[in-house]
């Protein structure tokens, strides 16, 4: 073996590359005066006409879960799959992350528009109001219609961010309350409060901030009941509208169904907590 050429060390993907620092004539290997390491994987490889989207890396690593869960067969092994997941995970794919019903719910709409379901109506209509309730985003759509019922409808997602202002009055009143005792004590709670560390900390963190939200959490649900907030498009303009479910001192919004009129368009909408999903009336036009 005559003396080795001195080689560069190139950083690409999370992956290294030796190069030879000074060639004369293309070697094996060479494409297009590149060299390429013909044992990465195909989404992994430095020749851009090869290289795979992201959606395409997703859909490989769900047919993967697919085939092995539920035909019993493995269409890649363990190393290639660890590969794919964790480029998809250094490309930041949401894919990976995802939780269990939701790997599933992806894995049986690929499996429906391929032509061989793995859920039966049912139970894909059960998985997918499951994961609307828990939040998930990936099962909310927008305005569609559907052919079998000819109506115009909408996906209703929860909106926190409203539902967590519906504590803010009774945070500000437990604050007041929370100064009001430390007065009558003769601000014992503040003396409490100055202590050197770690007490204060302590006492801080465990007990009286506790003791504040405990205090919010009891006050808001004393005055507002099973409360929920629900928002999404309308089917007519694509405006967000939020329609208020629960009851506020005995008084009900009406069960689990709310009429909501379009902020922007006036459409007359049907708001269904149950299924959530928003619907128009009977005799409604689009």
């Amino acid at each position: 073996m005559g003396s080795a050429q001195p080689w560069k060390i190139y950083l690409l993907e999370k992956r290294f590359f030796l190069l030879p620092a000074k060639a004369t004539t293309e070697q094996p290997g060479q494409v297009g005066g590149e060299d390429v390491d013909s044992n990465i994987m195909p989404y992994c490889s430095i020749n851009k006409a090869e290289k795979k989207s992201i959606g395409e890396m997703e859909q490989e690593f769900l047919q993967a879960l697919q085939s092995f869960y539920y035909d019993g067969k493995a269409v890649m092994s363990n190393e290639e799959f660890d590969n794919l997941k964790e480029e998809l995970m250094w490309e930041g794919s949401s894919v990976v992350m995802l939780s269990s019903d939701e790997q599933r719910f992806l894995e049986a709409s690929m499996a429906y528009v391929s032509g061989n379901p793995i859920l039966n109506d049912e139970e894909f209509d059960k998985l997918k109001l499951k994961l609307k309730i828990d939040g998930s985003e990936i099962v909310c759509e927008g305005p569609r219609c559907s052919l079998r019922s000819k109506k115009v409808y909408s996906d209703l997602a929860v909106d926190y961010f409203k539902m967590f202002l519906l504590n803010v009055p009774a945070t500000v009143v437990a604050l007041g309350l929370f100064f009001f005792l430390d007065d009558i004590t003769g601000f014992e709670i503040t003396y409490i409060l100055e202590l050197s560390e770690p007490y204060s900390f302590i006492f801080t963190w465990f007990a009286a901030v506790p003791l504040i939200v405990y205090l919010a959490l009891t006050i808001t649900k004393l005055i507002i009941k099973d409360f929920l907030i629900l928002k999404g498009p309308c089917p007519n303009c694509g405006t967000e509208n939020t329609s208020f479910f629960g009851t506020i001192l005995s008084i009900s919004s009406g069960g689990k169904t709310n009429s909501v009129k379009c902020t922007n368009c006036g459409t007359a909408m049907e708001y269904d907590s149950g299924s959530r999903l928003i619907t128009l009336p009977e005799g409604s036009q689009a």
